[in-house]
């Protein structure tokens, strides 16, 4: 369709209306305003063009005014439309038409993707292999997504206010002490007395999120080329930083007992990195035995290799204590700990912090102030003063029980295709069930029929590097009211009778 001139815009509200009906899991105001600067961006909306009210948009698409006053404010504000007082929203004058042809014309713009791919480093192009299962993840079966609704809000922003309000005026200025002492010491205590990490607060430095802590250790332990060692299935968080660090990243595999530990390097060359959840594999969500650690120690020891810890989920057990951290086992152990409050409060948080060894302590606090610069000393604060009063001990308990609710409604709602044959995992620990499958066919079916409801289905082949990988679904049930776990889990084994039906008959 060509460009459109003159106020008759009847077309734009139709348009619209079928671009909105068909099924995405994106807001709806995204997906207008995204709609809306595509159309200007291609010429079907011309400079000067009238668009219809806000008030008519909303009334003819069924949607809020709020929501369409979002898209529009947006593409006003980066200038792809522009409000003429008393006349209405116009498109802007904007450049595209110098796209035209000599005839006069209007092409599209041309997709960049090819041509921005083209110009990122090889360790960039690496890393957007890791970023495929990066969406919207929320809702029903969404991996490692806490439970948003449970959280403490009021008595969190009374804690923020206070130490907001009464922040040092050095805090202002740059810091590079590792972290706010209150919250180093309030995490040592926890981190000895729960998980037998063997730590002093000076050995703590905090970091924003467990991926920058990956990301600061690729970097000051290990040179392009080197050796990682990672679970094979494993975690594409930690994965992606090695890689993107220039690692070679060397799958190891996963069984009942944890990471298959090789009595010699894979393929003759010594990692530098291993990385392991011991406490709680992710994904399979298996425990790594006594023997595995202890020869996964000595490894690291032999090839003066460093063990990343990664502990993100070891507060949520079920029927059982805490697993010991791998990092206590030992004195002087060659183990750096990880932790991350992303799954035990919420991601938005972005704080995490590393346990390090007492050499790095001083080189690791100095290069994370040079390249990330601390940061949030306030939230550290309110933080520090959550987990000294009692609050986060408390949150934990009180989620250990909402979990354990919430993975019993999953079970339940599966229920009839257990009886069928659909084998789950045991389920002692974290925040979401492994579905196991029997072919990648099956996977995949289910997968794009749960797309088409809304259902986060996430494909456990994906978290293996060598393909294919074992077919299954990582199942989040954490972050999902246990009537929505009701509803898909219901719909989940409906699907896999019907798709396990299909696939026997001749």
């Amino acid at each position: 369709m060509g460009p459109v001139v003159g106020d008759e815009a009847d077309w734009v509200s139709e348009a619209l209306g079928l671009e909105l009906a068909s099924p995405a899991s994106a807001p709806l105001a995204q997906r207008l305003y995204r709609a809306l600067r595509a159309w200007i961006r291609e010429g079907r909306l011309a400079s000067g063009q009238r668009l219809p009210s806000s008030r008519r948009l909303a009334r003819e698409l069924s949607l809020g005014r709020n929501t369409v006053l979002a898209a529009i404010d947006q593409l006003i504000a980066e200038g792809f439309l522009e409000s003429r007082p008393g006349a209405g929203t116009f498109v802007a004058d904007v450049a595209f038409e110098s796209m035209a042809s000599q005839s006069g014309e209007t092409r599209p713009l041309p997709d960049r993707t090819a041509v921005d791919e083209a110009e990122l480093s090889s360790r960039g192009v690496r890393l957007l292999d890791f970023c495929a299962s990066l969406d919207d993840r929320f809702g029903a079966f969404a991996p490692g997504v806490p439970a948003l609704d449970r959280f403490p809000h009021a008595l969190w922003q009374r804690l923020l206010r206070r130490h907001l309000h009464a922040t040092p005026t050095q805090w202002l200025d740059y810091q590079a002490q590792g972290g706010v002492p209150a919250l180093r010491e309030a995490l040592c205590d926890y981190l000895r007395l729960s998980r037998s990490v063997r730590c002093r607060p000076e050995q703590i430095l905090i970091v924003q999120g467990a991926q920058q802590g990956f990301e600061l250790l690729a970097r000051m332990l290990g040179d392009v080329g080197d050796r990682a060692w990672v679970e094979e299935p494993g975690y594409h968080g930690a994965q992606a930083c090695f890689s993107a660090a220039g690692f070679d990243v060397e799958p190891v595999p996963v069984d009942a007992e944890g990471m298959s530990v090789p009595g010699v390097p894979v393929g003759g060359a010594s990692p530098r990195l291993i990385h392991v959840t011991p406490s709680h594999q992710y994904p399979s969500g298996v425990t790594m035995s006594l023997a595995r650690r202890l020869a996964l120690l000595e490894v690291a020891e032999r090839h003066r290799a460093w063990i990343v810890e990664d502990d993100y989920d070891s507060e949520f057990r079920y029927g059982q204590r805490p697993i010991a951290a791998l990092q206590g086992l030992v004195d002087g152990a060659r183990v750096i700990y990880v932790g991350t409050f992303s799954k035990v409060l919420y991601p938005g948080l972005r704080l995490g912090y590393l346990v390090l060894p007492d050499p790095l302590v001083v080189p690791f606090r100095r290069a994370n102030a040079r390249l990330h610069r601390e940061g949030q000393y306030p939230v550290q604060a309110a933080l520090a003063e959550f987990i000294a009063q009692g609050h986060f001990s408390r949150h934990v308990r009180r989620m250990r029980d909402c979990y354990r609710r919430r993975q019993a409604r999953l079970r339940e709602a599966l229920a009839p295709a257990v009886a069928r044959g659909l084998r789950l995992s045991g389920g002692q620990a974290g925040m979401h069930l492994v579905a196991w499958l029997d072919d990648e066919e099956t996977e995949r079916t289910l997968v794009a029929r749960a797309a088409g409801q809304g259902v986060t289905l996430s494909p456990l082949s994906r978290y293996y590097l060598r393909r294919p990988g074992r077919p299954g679904l990582v199942l989040g049930y954490a972050g999902a009211h246990e009537d929505e776990i009701e509803r898909a889990g219901s719909w989940l084994a409906r699907e896999w009778a019907a798709v396990t039906s299909e696939r026997s008959c001749p």
